[in-house]
C-alpha cells in the first residue's frame, strides 16, 4: 500500500501526531510519503490513502492570519513556543482547493485541538472533511488530538495516533 500524509502544524504538535502516524504505517509495511501542505502533491492518483490533518484554529482551518498570530505566539517568551519552519507557509487550506482527485483513494483526517469541547474549540478535522467532500471524496475516518491550554500534545496522544493509524491499515500477519 503507498499512502500520503500532508499536513500543516504552527509549534510542532500536529507534526509529532504525522510522525506517529507515519510510524505505525510503516510498521505495516505501508509506503509512506509525508509532505507539509505547501509542497503536498496536487495529483494523488499514486495514493491508495490519503491522511491530512491541521492544527484548529478559530474553530477551523489554519488561515494566513491565524498563522501570523501564531508567529506573535511564538515571540512572546513567556508562552516558551517554537515556531515550526514553515509554519507561515500556504497550508491544508490552500491545498484542498488545488488538489485533483483520480482513482479513489481512502481518506482520513485529524485535528489537533484544544482539550475543551469541540464546541468551543472548533475542528480543524470537520473542515477537511468538507473540503475533501467538496471534490467528492470519501473520507473513512476522523479522529482528533488533544493539546493542553499550554499548546502542548497531552500525554499519550501520540499513542492514540499510532493506535488511530492501525485502524487504518492493520499490522501485517507474521
Amino acid at each position: 500500500m503507498n499512502a500520503l500524509i500532508v499536513y500543516e502544524s504552527m509549534f510542532g504538535n500536529t507534526r509529532k501526531i504525522v510522525e506517529a502516524i507515519a510510524d505505525r504505517l510503516r510498521a505495516a509495511d505501508v509506503e509512506v510519503t509525508v509532505s507539509l501542505a505547501y509542497d503536498a502533491p496536487a495529483d494523488l492518483s499514486d495514493y491508495e490513502l490519503v491522511i491530512v490533518g491541521a492544527p484548529t484554529h478559530a474553530h477551523s482551518l489554519p488561515r494566513p492570519k491565524s498563522r501570523s498570530e501564531a508567529a506573535v505566539w511564538a515571540a512572546d517568551p513567556t508562552k516558551e513556543l517554537v515556531l515550526e519552519p514553515m509554519a507561515q507557509a500556504s497550508g491544508v487550506r490552500e491545498w484542498l482547493q488545488r488538489i485533483m482527485l483520480v482513482g479513489d483513494p481512502r481518506f482520513a483526517v485529524f485535528s489537533t485541538r484544544a482539550d475543551i469541547p469541540s464546541i468551543f474549540s472548533g475542528d480543524a478535522g470537520k473542515a477537511i472533511s468538507k473540503g475533501l467532500r467538496r471534490r467528492l471524496a470519501r473520507v473513512e475516518s476522523h479522529a482528533d488530538f488533544l493539546v493542553g491550554l499550554d499548546n502542548r500534545l497531552l500525554e499519550g496522544e501520540e499513542m492514540r495516533a499510532r493506535e488511530w493509524a492501525s485502524e487504518l491499515v492493520p499490522l501485517p500477519i507474521a
